[in-house]
């Protein structure tokens, strides 16, 4: 594989090839989670949002691979680092967008709630936490907005101020908006940005009227979801968000 390497994981790794952007998966990755990926992002693009260009899935040397169109410009995440003195206005621009997601609608992606029902019953969690999670996610209202499902500044992109793409989107589903901004949330804090987060958290409810608590009442069942396949590093933030708020229930 040649080219520009863009960014590297443990398991993926994307290149630039010219104009396109190369995602190359690991030997671990399953044929289906690869092709569910791209057909996110196929939906997605299909909504008329600031997507990549969706190109092809292939294998090189053996691997999968998605090609897409390559985006020219610096992250979100690196315009703040770069310009703290224009947070407020980064931030803005950051809620605005994952608002014009959540105002788009594609009926046959995922639906969120069927998600986090197995995710929850796979997250290694005792059978009273699970029972108790199951039920408070049954008691959230269901909704059919695209939610990204990783919604952080490294995963937008700027080719101008007015134009950002959104990358990345092998977690979209369709479901409640509140859940993709406590998923927001619970990242930011993840990467120990806690005061970023908490603007991010203010900022998101005054702009979309949406109270605190409620996104605050989705907080454990997003951080359980997380469980079945976060890093082991970050097992002990997400089960103890989990915990927190069982423990505050009673």
């Amino acid at each position: 594989m040649t080219g520009e390497i863009i960014a590297s994981r443990p398991n993926k790794t994307v290149f630039r090839e010219g104009d396109q952007a190369v995602k190359l998966f690991g030997a671990d990755y399953s044929a289906a989670d690869v092709l569910n990926e791209a057909l996110g992002q196929a939906r997605v693009q299909e909504t008329g949002l600031p997507v990549p260009r969706l190109e092809e899935v292939c294998k090189r040397d053996g691997q999968w691979a998605i090609v897409s169109e390559f985006i020219e410009g610096p992250t979100l995440a690196q315009a703040m680092q770069e310009q703290p003195d224009r947070l407020e206005h980064w931030l803005d621009l950051f809620v605005t967008l994952q608002q014009e997601v959540h105002e788009r609608r594609s009926p046959r992606l995922t639906q969120m709630h069927d998600k986090f029902h197995r995710k929850i019953s796979f997250s290694g969690l005792d059978a009273t936490a699970r029972y108790e999670l199951h039920n408070r996610l049954d008691a959230m209202p269901r909704h059919n907005k695209i939610c990204h499902g990783d919604f952080i500044p490294s995963n937008v992109l700027l080719r101008g101020e007015k134009t950002p793409t959104l990358i990345d989107w092998a977690h979209v589903t369709q479901g409640n908006a509140s859940a993709d901004a406590a998923k927001t949330y619970l990242l930011l804090l993840l990467r120990a940005e806690t005061e970023l987060a908490e603007q991010y958290l203010k900022l998101y409810c005054k702009k979309s009227d949406t109270a605190r608590q409620y996104i605050g009442k989705w907080l454990p069942v997003v951080a359980a979801a997380q469980l079945q396949t976060c890093r082991e590093e970050d097992r002990a933030f997400f089960r103890g968000q989990v915990e927190q708020a069982i423990e505050a229930r009673g």
